[in-house]
């Protein structure tokens, strides 16, 4: 089979981009802690990911390079948002995403409220690393940072976490 030519989209890329759909939608729903806001944040990062197709460079990790913009996409409209709105407090629970209201328990209310009261990086990085399944490289990769950046931030987060919970 001939190579694509120059700008041409590689035929599994768009395979390879639906079969990630839904680790695109998990974090952000975890960004956005909102089922609209996330499917439009999805939407956002296929449009985007479609039209800089050629930017990606093949053999590279595509879930990083998607997530990367994923992350981009929600602080690009989170900094807008500030611009006309106020922002709803980081530290409300009441819609975590999924966690339903009448599945919570004390523990889970507790730990939802510890993860809530994070920092946005320390949160992020525990995502990325501990739900998400990334390597401590591809999530400093993902969100821009140094190796021991990421894995101080993790740390952190996990023991604030247990500190919180204890």
């Amino acid at each position: 089979m001939a190579a694509p030519s120059p700008g041409a989209m590689h035929p599994s890329f768009k395979n390879d981009l639906v079969a990630l759909l839904p680790d695109l939608r998990a974090f952000s729903r975890f960004l956005c802690r909102e089922r609209i806001a996330a499917d439009e944040l999805v939407q956002n990062t296929v449009v985007v990911a479609l039209s800089t197709h050629a930017q990606f460079e093949l053999g590279t990790n595509l879930k990083a390079w998607l997530f990367a913009i994923v992350r981009s996409q929600f602080y690009s409209g989170l900094r807008s948002a500030r611009r006309r709105t106020a922002i709803v407090e980081a530290g409300e629970t009441e819609n975590a995403p999924g966690v339903d209201r009448a599945d919570r328990s004390s523990d889970l209310i507790d730990f939802s409220r510890a993860l809530w009261r994070l920092s946005a990086e320390y949160r992020e990085a525990l995502m990325l690393v501990g739900a998400c399944g990334f390597s401590y490289q591809e999530a400093a990769t993902v969100c821009g940072c140094g190796l021991g950046t990421m894995k101080a931030r993790v740390s952190r987060a996990r023991r604030q976490i247990a500190e919180a919970l204890a």
